[in-house]
C-alpha cells in the first residue's frame, strides 16, 4: 500500500519545490532556492500558512511590490545560468495582475521563475468574492487569466489532486533550454487550503537534467561547408553563448579561424572586450567597427541570437550581395531565422563541433580581413578613449565619463545590471567587458524599475562580488521600493543614480522622429499648458537615503570617481547620486552606427515631422528581406 502523508495543498508544493533539483555538466543545484511573497487574503493561509510550517526547508524574502520581486528572481535565475530560480507568491486581485510585467520580462528573455497567485475561490462560496473579475460569458475566467499570454506554461490548480501532474510539467519547462520562461500556477485560495493524503513520492527528490542536444550531421557538415566557402564571415553572440557556458568554446573557434565576433546586448561578454576578435556590440546601438563588418558580411554566424531588430537594425544592416546566415541554436524556432541554414544544437556543443571539423580542414580567414576588422577595432577604442576622457575633473561630467568612471573602478568581479534608458544604447558601444558575466542588460523587454531588484537577485546569487545597478531618474522613479528589502536583508548592492531630469532616451528618439520631446522632460507647466517650465525640484538622493540607503552625492568628474570607489568598498547599500550634463550642449556617446524601425508620421505641417518622414523613407528603403 502507497504510504501518504495529509498536507494541504501549499504544504504539498512547498514540500515538492524543496526537494527539486537541476543537474549539467555533473553539477547539481536546488532548483528552487527560496519563495518571495506579499501576502493577501488569497495566499496568507495558504501558501504564507505553508511557508511558516516549512520555512527550515524553503527560504523566504520579503518583497515591497509584485513585479519587482519576479526582476529579482529573474536576476537570481540569470546569475545562475538559469540552474535555479526563485518561486513568487501574491494574493489575488491587483497582487496577481502585478506579476504580469515581470512574467513577461522572464519568458522573452527566456529566463526561468514560478509564479504562484492566488485565485479565485474554486467552490465558489459567494459570487462575487472580493476581488474577483465577473465575466458575463465565461463563469472561469479570474484576473490571472492575464497571465496566459505571457507564461511558457500556465494551469489552475482547481483539485488538490491536480496539483502532482502540475508541478511535474511546471518544472519540465523550468528546466528546459528551449522552452523556459515564466511558470504560472494559479492556485485558488480555498484550494490551498484544503487537507489531501499526498503519496509520499511525490515528496522525493527529483534532479531534471538540463539537457545539451548535439548537431545533426547533416546540418553540421552544411555549417561547415559554408564556413569554408566564406570570405568576410562574422560571428554574431547571443545570450544562448552565456546560457549555454559556450565562452570558451566561442573563443577558441574565433582564434582558430580568425572570425571576428560581435555581440547583442544579451551576448556582450560572450568574449572579452580585449580579445583580438571581439568586435564589439552590433546593430542600432552597436560599433562602427562591428556595423561595417555586419554590411559587408557574405556569411552571418549567428549563435544564440533571436536576431532582434536592434541587432538587425530593422532589416537594414546584413546587405552584403549574396549574404547568407548560419543560425546555431538550441530552439529550432530561431534557427531556421532570416532563411538562414539552421544548425539546431545546444552553443557550446555546437561550437566545439565546428571548430574541430575546421581544424581538420585548417581553414582560417584571409589575413587581411584580420587587419582589417583588428584597424576597425583599435579606432573605436580610441573614440572610446575620448569619450571617457574628462578635460576637466571639476566640472559636471557627461553620461559618457560616468560610464568612463566607473569602467576605471572596476575588475573582472563586478557586475554592472541595466535595463532601459538611454545607458543601454552607452553600454553596449562603450562598456569594457572583463567577464563572461559581469555585463548584465536586460534588453529582450527594456523593462524600466527592473534594475535595482534585479541587482538585489543578482547578489544573491553572487554574494562575494560587487553588484552595481545603473538607473537613470526615469527608471528609478518606476520602482525604488526594493531599495528597502536590500537595507533589510543587508544585501550590499551598489546604485549608480543618474539625474537627468526625465525620460532623456525617448527624449531624443522624440526629437528624431519629429515628436519634438514632447511629454519626456520632467518640467513645470508654462503659462502655455506645455511642461517647459523649470526642472521639477525632485531630490531622489534624498530619496534614497529616506529608504534606509546611504548616499554618496558628485557634482564633479572627480566627485564622482572618489564616490564610485568608496560605494565599491561599502559593505552595506550604497548609492552615487550624480547629475549628468545635458547631451544638448556636451557630446555624448558616438551616435547611432545602424538604423532603428520607429515609425514618422506619414502626413504633417510641422517642420520637424516633415523632416523626420524624410529621413525614415531614406532609411526604410534600404531594408532586405533575407530569402
Amino acid at each position: 500500500m502507497t504510504s501518504t502523508t495529509r498536507l494541504t495543498v501549499a504544504q504539498a508544493l512547498v514540500r515538492f519545490l524543496a526537494a527539486q533539483y537541476t543537474e549539467r555538466d555533473g553539477v547539481r543545484r536546488r532548483l528552487i532556492a527560496a519563495t518571495w511573497g506579499i501576502f493577501g487574503h488569497g495566499n496568507v493561509a495558504g501558501l504564507g500558512q505553508a511557508l511558516v510550517e516549512y520555512g527550515h526547508v524553503m527560504p523566504y524574502h520579503q518583497g515591497r511590490n509584485e513585479q519587482s520581486m519576479v526582476h529579482a528572481a529573474v536576476g537570481y535565475a540569470r546569475q545562475s545560468n538559469r540552474l535555479s530560480t526563485h518561486a513568487v507568491t501574491t494574493s489575488i486581485g491587483p497582487g496577481a495582475t502585478n506579476l504580469v510585467t515581470g512574467a513577461a520580462l522572464a519568458t522573452v528573455n527566456h529566463l526561468p521563475v514560478l509564479l504562484l497567485p492566488g485565485d479565485a475561490f474554486a467552490t465558489r462560496p459567494a459570487d462575487p468574492v472580493l476581488q474577483q473579475l465577473e465575466v458575463p460569458r465565461a463563469g472561469d475566467l479570474s484576473v490571472n487569466d492575464c497571465l496566459r499570454p505571457v507564461s511558457a506554461y500556465f494551469d489552475r490548480i482547481t483539485r488538490p489532486e491536480a496539483l502532482i501532474p502540475a508541478a511535474l510539467q511546471a518544472m519540465r519547462v523550468l528546466t528546459d533550454p528551449v522552452d523556459t520562461g515564466a511558470v504560472t500556477l494559479a492556485l485558488p485560495q480555498d484550494v490551498q487550503a484544503e487537507g489531501f493524503d499526498w503519496p509520499e513520492e511525490f515528496f522525493t527528490e527529483r534532479t531534471w537534467t538540463v539537457r545539451r542536444p548535439g548537431a545533426d550531421p547533416v546540418e553540421l557538415a552544411a555549417a561547415v561547408r559554408a564556413i569554408r566557402a566564406a570570405r568576410r564571415p562574422l560571428i554574431v553572440a547571443g545570450g544562448g553563448v552565456h546560457h549555454s557556458r559556450a565562452e570558451e568554446a566561442l573563443a577558441r573557434f574565433a582564434e582558430t579561424t580568425g572570425i571576428p565576433v560581435a555581440s547583442t546586448q544579451a551576448g556582450k561578454g560572450s568574449l572579452r572586450w580585449d580579445h583580438p576578435q571581439d568586435v564589439g556590440g552590433i546593430g542600432h546601438t552597436g560599433t562602427a567597427t562591428a556595423d561595417e563588418l555586419a554590411r559587408t558580411a557574405d556569411l552571418v554566424i549567428g549563435v544564440g541570437t533571436r536576431y532582434t531588430d536592434f541587432t538587425t537594425a530593422s532589416g537594414t544592416l546584413f546587405t552584403g550581395a549574396g549574404v547568407r546566415f548560419l543560425n546555431l541554436n538550441i530552439a529550432s524556432y530561431d534557427g531556421h531565422k532570416l532563411s538562414g541554414l539552421p544548425l539546431v544544437a545546444d552553443a557550446r556543443g555546437g561550437l566545439r563541433a565546428l571548430t574541430e571539423a575546421l581544424t581538420v580542414h585548417g581553414h582560417r580567414v584571409d589575413p587581411s580581413y584580420v587587419t582589417e576588422y583588428t584597424q576597425g577595432k583599435e579606432r573605436w577604442e580610441q573614440r572610446v578613449d575620448a569619450c571617457f576622457a574628462a578635460g576637466e575633473p571639476a566640472v559636471r561630467p557627461t553620461q559618457p565619463q560616468v560610464i568612463g568612471a566607473l569602467d576605471a573602478v572596476v575588475d573582472e568581479s563586478d557586475i554592472v545590471v541595466n535595463a532601459a534608458g538611454s545607458l543601454p544604447g552607452d553600454l553596449h558601444k562603450l562598456w569594457r567587458t572583463r567577464s563572461r558575466d559581469q555585463y548584465h542588460l536586460e534588453y529582450g523587454y527594456s523593462c524600466m524599475g527592473y534594475e535595482i531588484p534585479a541587482a538585489i537577485g543578482v547578489k544573491m546569487a553572487a554574494p562575494d562580488r560587487p553588484v552595481w545597478a545603473l538607473v537613470g531618474d526615469g527608471t528609478y522613479l518606476m520602482m525604488p521600493t526594493e531599495i528597502v528589502t536590500a537595507v533589510q536583508e543587508g544585501i550590499a548592492i551598489k546604485i549608480l543614480l543618474v539625474q537627468n531630469h526625465g525620460y532623456a532616451s525617448i527624449g531624443g528618439l522624440s526629437e528624431s522622429v519629429g515628436g519634438e520631446r514632447f511629454g519626456t522632460d520632467y518640467r513645470f507647466r508654462s503659462a502655455d499648458g506645455t511642461y517647459t517650465g523649470a526642472p521639477l525640484p525632485v531630490d531622489l538622493a534624498a530619496n534614497a537615503a529616506s529608504l534606509g540607503m546611504r548616499v554618496l552625492r558628485a557634482k564633479t568628474v572627480r566627485d564622482l570617481r572618489a564616490a564610485l570607489a568608496e560605494a565599491r568598498d561599502a559593505d552595506t547599500p550604497t548609492c552615487v547620486y550624480v547629475e549628468t550634463e545635458s547631451a544638448d550642449t556636451v557630446s555624448g556617446a558616438p551616435p547611432a552606427q545602424a538604423w532603428w524601425d520607429v515609425p514618422v508620421a506619414e502626413t504633417a505641417t510641422r517642420a520637424s515631422a516633415v523632416k523626420a518622414r524624410e529621413e525614415y523613407d531614406r532609411h526604410v528603403s534600404t531594408r532586405r528581406r533575407h530569402l
